[in-house]
C-alpha cells in the first residue's frame, strides 16, 4: 500500500551539494515519519535525519547538523546535503513509518515499515 523510492545520489567532490529525493506513494493521508539512514561499506547502517510530517521539526545526527536539511513538496521529501565530506560517502535509504514515534526512537530502524531501494552518494576528490 505504500511505496518509497530513493533518488538523487551521485559522485561529487568535497564541498559540493547534493539533494536526495524520497517519494512516498500510496496511502499518505495519515501522519507519518520519514527518515534517512546511510550505510558505508563495512559499517552498520546509521540514522542520518528524520521528521514527522505534522511536526515540522527535523532531527539530525550530530555529524550532519548545519549541513543537511529536510524539506517537502507534497509527497516528495528532500534531503539537502551541503558541504559534503568524504565521510558522507554511503548508500542512503529513506524509510517510512506510520507509528507515532518520539524523537528518541527515530534512530531505531526496527520502527520503520517501508524502505526505499537506496541511492549511492560518493564524495571523493
Amino acid at each position: 500500500q505504500v511505496q518509497v523510492e530513493n533518488s538523487g545520489g551521485g559522485l561529487v567532490q568535497p564541498g559540493v551539494s547534493l539533494r536526495l529525493s524520497c517519494a512516498v506513494s500510496g496511502r499518505t493521508i495519515s501522519d507519518y515519519t520519514v527518515t534517512w539512514f546511510r550505510q558505508a561499506p563495512g559499517k552498520e547502517r546509521e540514522f542520518v535525519a528524520g521528521v514527522r510530517r505534522s511536526s515540522g521539526s527535523p532531527t539530525y545526527v550530530s555529524s550532519v547538523k548545519g549541513r543537511f536539511s529536510i524539506s517537502r513538496d507534497k509527497s516528495t521529501w528532500y534531503l539537502q546535503m551541503n558541504s559534503l565530506k568524504p565521510e558522507d560517502t554511503a548508500t542512503y535509504v529513506c524509510a517510512v513509518t506510520f507509528r507515532n514515534l518520539i524523537v528518541s526512537s527515530l534512530s531505531s530502524e526496527n520502527n520503520y515499515d517501508y524502505w526505499g531501494q537506496g541511492t549511492q552518494v560518493t564524495v571523493s576528490s
